[in-house]
């Protein structure tokens, strides 16, 4: 088997009575709550999720599209305590159908890594335009 440790790690962070820093006020680890940790995930998933949004529109514009980009960046500003997401210029203005199709793809996926946190979340709003952004791009993919 093995033999359990006699001696404290090196790196072993501690803070020493009277001391502020990271660990003090928390006790050995940093942490926030469960729910805090999950609304950062879908708020990242999200915002990934428009950024190949916004690149589809410029590939393919749409009013289903633009209506989707506002949808989700409401849903991160309300995830981030109403700071609006950073939304980058799309990066293949002639890009080809392969393309579209991986963009497609892409978007999917990460509709439903958002779909899989918003259910873990609880979140509700969450969970129905993550739903509904992943039937939109399978119905794209004819999937």
């Amino acid at each position: 088997m093995y033999e359990p440790i006699r001696n404290k790690s090196v790196h072993t962070m501690t803070v020493q009575s009277g001391q502020s820093g990271l660990y003090a006020s928390h006790g050995r680890f940093p942490h926030r709550s469960r729910e805090a940790e999950l609304d950062i995930r879908l708020a990242g998933h999200l915002t990934a999720l428009l950024t190949v949004t916004d690149e589809l529109r410029a590939l393919t514009p749409s009013v289903e599209l633009d209506a989707a980009a506002n949808r989700l960046a409401t849903q991160v500003a309300r995830l981030r305590d109403g700071r609006a997401p950073l939304r980058a210029e799309p990066s293949f203005p002639g890009a080809g159908p392969g393309h579209v199709e991986a963009l497609h793809r892409r978007a999917h996926t990460l509709a439903g890594n958002a779909l899989v946190v918003a259910t873990a979340r609880g979140d509700i709003p969450g969970e129905a335009l993550a739903a509904a952004r992943m039937a939109a791009h399978a119905a794209a993919l004819g999937l």
